[in-house]
């Protein structure tokens, strides 16, 4: 058996022996057979992404390819903030402090930094994207069951009080997991219920419930929650993510530069007559629609013919202006053009553009320009 306990070393991020343990004990339980099912939940700001990226890596050295379920739509650990993911992983992260973005399996556009606007859709997407997993991911290439199977990570939210325990239920007992790590702190008041707390009694046997500390310590070596800027974080990690629409060479190293970049870069043209709109989470008259769009991020998604199907969400976009006389958007993306053509439908939800990318000296931003490029 390997053993992850000097994995992590010279990152940035320190993994105490305990949680190397948790993730040996679950990479390489000889008894489970598929390959484990970890579940990682715990009060905000515990260390969940960081231990799940930590047991990710462990996965690695195990398995050639890992399922990762990203739940948090705040700070996703792979995407831009909005958005609900299956990510398949093949390499490892070798320092855990370094945010990465990567193109998921299948993305969802959720379009707000918590679940508390719509707690129904917000489960809907998740348990599509467990079920496509079941279906998609764990089959052999003939069709059928067997040791070819990748194991799941699945990262959740801190929300873990009121309405969000409930959603933590209700995702545990749909996902039935074979591993939980729960993580504390030493507020017992902020932590969850004690032993299995989605199960029956008589169920406790089912599952491997696993329970550590909060790596961060106070004086008195009492694990402690930490506190991050989420506002600053989700901003880093849009920025990070429209940065794609330059070569990774290019010399873009401060918000400013970043700024001017997008600010002068060739919109796509995109008729509006080839395209539906959408608004999550709220309803916006027919007259303001176009006034509600300019200058947000939206979601690039393609809706298939069938209308109880969730559409799959290919990345997103900057509305960098609107041309009524022309019936025109222009849009900012990463988004390779070859995957554009598939789009029909924008999804507006309450991602709010890094105020650090308008303000632009010298540039009236963020509209119109001439210089821009059709999507076909």
């Amino acid at each position: 058996m390997g053993s992850s306990s000097n994995l992590d070393r010279g990152a940035a991020i320190f993994i105490p022996e305990s949680w190397a343990d948790a993730a040996d004990s679950i990479a390489y339980d000889s008894v489970t057979s598929p390959p484990p099912l970890a579940f990682i939940c715990g009060a905000k700001n515990s260390g969940k992404t960081t231990f799940s990226r930590h047991l990710l890596n462990t996965f690695l050295l195990r398995y050639k390819r890992v399922a990762y379920l990203d739940t948090d739509v705040g700070q996703p650990e792979f995407t831009p903030p909005g958005c609900l993911s299956l990510i398949i992983v093949d390499k490892i992260t070798p320092d855990l402090a370094v945010p990465c973005l990567k193109t998921p399996e299948r993305c969802y556009f959720f379009g707000d930094t918590s679940s508390k606007r719509d707690p129904a859709t917000y489960l809907k997407y998740i348990r599509a994207l467990y079920d496509y997993y079941n279906e998609h991911c764990t089959m052999n290439n003939n069709g059928s069951p067997g040791r070819d199977e990748l194991p799941l990570i699945v990262n959740t939210p801190g929300w873990v009080k009121g309405i969000g325990y409930d959603i933590l239920v209700d995702m545990l007992q749909h996902i039935c997991p074979t591993h939980v790590v729960k993580i504390n702190i030493s507020a017992a008041s902020k932590n969850l219920p004690a032993g299995a707390f989605w199960l029956d009694e008589e169920d406790y046997a089912s599952v491997n419930l696993i329970e550590i500390d909060s790596a961060r310590r106070d004086s008195y070596n009492r694990s402690v929650l930490v506190q991050k800027e989420a506002r600053l974080i989700r901003d880093f990690r849009l920025m990070a993510y429209f940065r794609q629409c330059f070569p990774s060479d290019g010399s873009l190293g401060t918000i400013k530069e970043l700024a001017h970049a997008i600010s002068c870069h060739p919109p796509y043209q995109v008729p509006i007559t080839s395209i539906q709109i959408k608004h999550l989470h709220c309803q916006v008259p027919s007259t303001e629609v176009f006034y509600s769009l300019n200058a947000t991020i939206v979601g690039l998604a393609v809706n298939s013919e069938n209308s109880e199907s969730i559409p799959v969400c290919v990345g997103l976009g900057i509305v960098r202006g609107i041309d009524t006389f022309k019936n025109l958007l222009y849009v900012i993306t990463p988004v390779p053009q070859s995957t554009l053509a598939s789009v029909n439908l924008l999804l507006q939800g309450f991602i709010q553009l890094p105020c650090g990318l308008l303000q632009v000296q010298g540039c009236i931003s963020p509209y119109m320009t001439a210089n821009a490029m059709p999507t076909n």
